[in-house]
């Protein structure tokens, strides 16, 4: 475990860099009467998750976590069965970013992982798979002026458009 965590964090290190490199290409600041440029948001949260990176290193150094004494196995038979589902649960959220858009496609995720990866209550579900894709429509949409995937749900979004514009 010890040093599969160093490892993850020095790769995810490395690809933050490569992550800030290239979203530099665009702009990564506030331009006026527009919003944010197009690399700011992958920069930003590249940058983000760079320092993340450099504070898993010293606390491996350290010695701080429980993960960074560890001399267990990285991954055994049910992590990997968790890992599995995780992935399996993501990839099929992003492939149907293209069918149902973002705000179709987070629900579905939400309920899946929730419900039933997570065992929580159909009312806790419930709220957040409503209430996520309605903050992240007006965060990305509204707020930033950044549009999301709508996939066949895009004439929906006429009327919620014409109301803010």
């Amino acid at each position: 475990m010890r040093l599969a965590e160093l490892i993850m964090a020095v790769v995810m290190a490395v690809f933050s860099v490569y992550l800030m490199w290239k979203s530099a290409e665009l702009p990564i600041g506030w331009i006026a009467g527009e919003g944010p440029g197009g690399g700011s948001w992958s920069f930003w949260l590249a940058a983000g998750m760079l320092l993340c990176c450099i504070a898993i290193i010293i606390r491996w150094a350290r010695r701080v976590t429980p993960q960074s004494r560890s001399e267990e196995v990285f991954m055994d038979r049910r992590t990997l069965k968790v890992f599995l589902l995780n992935a399996g649960a993501l990839t099929g959220m992003i492939g149907l970013f293209h069918i149902v858009g973002a705000y179709g496609a987070i629900p579905v995720f939400l309920i899946f992982y929730l419900r039933f990866l997570g065992g929580h209550s159909w009312r806790l579900t419930g709220t957040f798979a409503f209430v996520t894709p309605i903050a992240t429509f007006l965060f990305f949409e509204i707020a930033l002026q950044k549009t999301l995937p709508k996939g066949i749900t895009d004439p929906w979004f006429d009327p919620i458009f014409a109301f803010f514009y």
